[in-house]
């Protein structure tokens, strides 16, 4: 199965102009496999083996793959980053849930963010960021 992540994921980086290191490839592809946003940490432990980055070329490696619209990363009150894989290159641009309970972020891409506002003069859009709090369906 991870295999056909990985797949994917050289495609997806290839397709952008990127090189396909085994790093870039296995990190998007681990997060290809993930159904939540993960921290670090919990990319550091699921990475082959085979793949054990250290860990400035792990950050360095999720800031190229943010950079490039092939994943996202999401603040939190806890100050962690997670991630999550873009499945389409895109700007990230949807709202995320946090379990109170477990701490579980997901993405909610079916609910969209809406940025039709006006803002002052000599203002730019750049992002919006958007958390609904509460508790998951294993939490209730």
């Amino acid at each position: 199965m991870f295999n056909k992540f990985c797949i994917a994921a050289e495609d997806m980086i290839r397709h952008l102009g990127g090189r396909a290191t085994a790093g870039r490839i296995g990190i998007l592809a681990t997060l290809m496999a993930e159904q939540q946003a993960v921290t670090h940490r919990e990319i550091e432990q699921r990475l082959p083996q085979s793949l054990q980055l250290d860990r400035v070329t792990l950050y360095r490696t999720l800031e190229w793959l943010v950079a490039k619209s092939l994943i996202h990363k999401i603040t939190s009150d806890d100050r962690v980053w997670r991630y999550h894989a873009n499945l389409e290159p895109h700007l990230h641009q949807h709202a995320h849930f946090k379990c109170t309970g477990c701490a579980q972020v997901i993405c909610l891409d079916n609910l969209s963010i809406e940025r039709n506002w006006s803002l002052p003069a000599g203002y730019r859009f750049q992002e919006i960021e958007l958390t609904v709090k509460g508790l998951c369906a294993n939490c209730c």
